[in-house]
C-alpha cells in the first residue's frame, strides 16, 4: 500500500477555499467533506484537508491557530508531472485570490522547478517538478 498524504489547513471560509482548490485542479471527495472541511484530492497519495477554524482547533488541545499571513507554521511541497503544470497551478492561484512567488534555491530549472503558492488564508504550499 502506497503512503497517503493529508495536509490539514485552517480556513475562514470551508465553501470559498473548496471553490479556490477546484480551480487550481483538486477534485472535492464528498464522502470525506462536511459543513466543517472539505477533503480536496489532488491524486490517489496527496489531499489537502480544509478545515474550519473551529474544527481545525480540535486537534491543538492547548495551542493557537497560527496567523499564516505573517507567520509559517508548515510547508507542504507535493510533485507535479512537469513545470508547466507547477505554473498552471500558480496561475491558477493568481487568478482566484491566492497568490504565489520563486524561491532561487541555486538548482537549474531543467533539474527542477516549484513555485511558492499561497491560498486565500495565506496558508503556503508548493508543487515541485523534478528531473529524476
Amino acid at each position: 500500500m502506497s503512503t497517503m498524504v493529508f495536509a490539514n489547513y485552517p480556513v475562514k471560509d470551508v465553501q470559498a477555499s473548496t471553490e479556490f482548490y477546484t480551480k487550481l485542479g483538486f477534485t472535492k471527495v464528498e464522502e470525506m467533506s462536511n459543513e466543517n472541511s472539505s477533503s480536496m484530492r489532488w491524486d490517489d497519495n496527496f489531499w489537502i484537508m480544509l478545515l474550519s477554524h473551529e474544527f481545525y482547533g480540535l486537534f491543538l488541545k492547548n495551542k493557537e491557530i497560527a496567523d499564516v499571513r505573517s507567520q509559517s507554521g508548515a510547508l507542504t511541497a507535493f510533485s507535479v508531472e512537469s513545470p508547466e503544470v507547477v505554473k498552471k497551478i500558480a496561475d491558477a492561484a493568481k487568478a482566484n485570490g491566492g497568490d504565489y512567488f520563486a524561491v532561487d534555491m541555486g538548482i537549474p530549472e531543467d533539474q527542477m522547478f516549484s513555485l511558492e503558492i499561497t491560498d486565500l488564508d495565506g496558508n503556503q504550499f508548493e508543487p515541485v517538478w523534478m528531473e529524476m
